[in-house]
């Protein structure tokens, strides 16, 4: 079927609650989704794409036909939706993979054990600790007893390699005995593994029991070394408690949903809280997907607690799912008792939910080779100023001029969180000589959307739009260039950058009021930096020109000397000072200099030798 026709059979459908699922001209499905009314929302699909994720678009013109099931309710549709994706797996449906297998603690059959995390028991004759349900937790736990009783995870071989090598740059830093070095017995090395299999079976309290009770026997036997070496484990076991207390203020049992997106893919973080204490977490990377973020987070909790066993009482999320109501209904009958979701908005739980986007952040900018708290800020920072979406393609501009004269602006560009030095601009202002702000920013803003125009198909440079445009200044500057974008039918979101009294970055404004950003420490420190580089990249334009103007000026001033001989004099000399040291058989080598200019040039500078 064309898109007319789809429409048409779209437009005949009933307006019941129920499930349509979309194919391609092989009959495979490639979409299933729910509607409350079956017409409105699969119509919705054949007409105009112009509020349709990129996604959508390639699903739609992808689709060949559709079928539908009507039911009895939504609820209805959402639990035959949930069945049928997991049954048929849709290419264009977030499609969760269920990885979370049991893993194992492994310490290995031989005289110098080793002790590491599988993720499957194998018949070898090795010991095996688990099964564990949290991949996550075994590996740092695993992790931590090395760190703490001082064993290796190197893949060297005892005795086989002791004394080959140097060792490690763990065994620098204490976090290794390091065996190899040859610097520590077997059976203190066995000693060390006992300990730590305590700590890992038993627990950090017996573990700190345990220690405690040998260290104070060794040091009633005035055997202080080995009371010295069990004081330090003791000590970073309890720093390891310490840690662990973070995540344990009385949250319960919970898990923790946050999203951060990047370009056209979004990450998932979830922690997972049994007894008030963090016990596992994981992250999701879903490319492009289809629909609204509501819908999106909707659609990923339906995928996610299909394959989970564990449900907990209480899920809290950064933001509302779409069909909050029904997915509500669905787990607490899944879960058979009650269930709730809450957006904390401060507070403990508040807490955990920004370090659940942190963790998101980091696994996000972790696939494409950036830094987490770039991502972390440019989401707080959204987030603080209500913006639609994230504001992934910042451009920030500031003016700089000397008492009115030499007039320049600067654009800087911040593209996920960095500097994105390609797209930086430089403008000299032309409409006007003399002091004027206002007037300046309007005129930059208008010739850059100009260009926008010119080159929008390109979709690079000045043809690409940005999510948010940061302006050095107060309510003032954000009013002068207001109706450049309304005049271009745009809808940026605009704010200026304000300083206070030590010219330093204060909050951030738009035409009503001023938002304070000192409280928020990434999206304050991400604006500073915006100010910082902006106001430099301005100004360093502005000296340049200044400079340029003030030694051309000079130079000109020279009978026979015009803009381009000034410009090639200065090209070979580099300096003023060194043209005025030079003879007329040094000036004359320079590119487009005669002997009558060169002479014009050292009686300028040598007035004393006229004859």
């Amino acid at each position: 079927m064309n898109l007319q026709e789809l429409r048409e059979k779209a437009m005949r459908l009933p307006l019941s609650p129920g499930v349509y699922i979309m194919k391609d001209k092989n009959d495979d499905i490639i979409y299933i989704g729910k509607a409350k009314a079956l017409k409105n929302r699969v119509s919705q699909y054949f007409g105009s794409d112009r509020n349709h994720t990129e996604k959508v678009r390639q699903m739609v013109r992808t689709v060949d036909h559709f079928d539908y099931i009507i039911c009895s309710s939504e609820y209805e549709a959402l639990v035959l939706e949930c069945s049928l994706i997991k049954q048929h797996k849709p290419k264009y449906n977030i499609l969760l993979k269920d990885d979370k297998g049991y893993s194992y603690i492994r310490i290995s059959d031989e005289k110098w054990r080793r002790i590491s995390f599988v993720m499957q028991k194998n018949d070898d004759g090795a010991e095996y600790l688990g099964p564990y349900m949290s991949a996550w937790y075994a590996k740092n736990a695993v992790d931590e007893a090395l760190r703490i009783f001082r064993l290796p995870d190197c893949s060297r071989v005892f005795p086989r390699d002791i004394g080959k090598g140097r060792p490690c740059l763990n065994y620098h830093i204490n976090r290794c005995s390091a065996p190899c070095k040859g610097g520590i017995s077997l059976e203190e090395y066995n000693e060390s593994v006992d300990a730590a299999l305590t700590f890992l079976r038993a627990g950090d309290q017996d573990s700190i029991r345990l220690m405690t009770e040998k260290m104070n026997e060794a040091s009633e036997n005035l055997d202080f070394e080995l009371a010295a070496i069990l004081r330090d484990r003791i000590k970073a076991v309890k720093k390891l408690r310490q840690k662990q207390s973070v995540v344990e203020a009385g949250t319960g049992d919970q898990d923790a949903v946050a999203i951060i997106s990047e370009g056209e893919e979004i990450c998932f973080a979830v922690l997972r809280f049994a007894d008030g204490r963090l016990y596992d977490k994981e992250t999701f990377i879903i490319k492009s997907p289809a629909g609204e973020l509501p819908a999106v987070r909707s659609e990923f909790l339906q995928q996610y607690y299909s394959i989970r066993e564990r449900i907990p009482p209480v899920i809290s999320m950064d933001g509302e799912p779409a069909d909050a109501e029904l997915l509500q209904k669905w787990l607490t009958e899944k879960r058979g008792r009650s269930l709730r979701f809450i957006y904390p908005r401060r507070g403990e739980n508040m807490r955990i939910i920004e370090m659940c986007r942190e963790n998101a952040a980091e696994a996000l900018a972790q696939s494409h080779g950036h830094l987490g708290h770039e991502l972390s800020a440019v989401d707080e920072l959204s987030r603080l100023l209500g913006l639609k979406k994230p504001a992934q393609y910042i451009e920030a501009y500031d003016i700089s001029h000397h008492a009115g004269s030499d007039n320049v602006a600067g654009m800087v560009v911040f593209r996920d969180g960095r500097p994105y030095k390609k797209a930086y601009r430089r403008f000299s202002i032309k409409s006007f000589e003399g002091q004027d702000d206002y007037g300046s920013m309007n005129e930059v803003l208008t010739r850059r959307f100009e260009e926008y125009i010119k080159n929008k198909e390109s979709g690079e440079g000045f043809g690409k739009l940005p999510d948010l445009i940061l302006l050095d200044g107060g309510k003032g500057q954000v009013s002068a260039v207001r109706p450049v974008l309304e005049s271009f039918g745009l809808d940026i979101p605009l704010f200026g950058m304000v300083k206070d009294d030590h010219h330093r970055t204060r909050a951030v404004t738009d035409e009503g009021q001023e938002i304070a950003i000192s409280s928020r420490r990434k999206a304050f420190t991400l604006v500073s930096g915006i100010q910082e580089e902006v106001h430099r990249f301005a100004i360093s334009y502005h000296r340049k020109k200044h400079s340029g103007r003030i030694t051309g000026s000079s130079l000109t001033a020279i009978e026979g000397i015009g803009p381009s001989r000034a410009k090639a004099l200065l090209s070979f000399f580099k300096t003023i000072e060194r043209i005025k040291q030079a003879d007329p058989e040094e000036l004359i080598k320079a590119r487009g200099m005669t002997m009558p200019a060169a002479m014009a040039v050292y009686r300028y500078y040598h007035p004393e030798k006229e004859d």
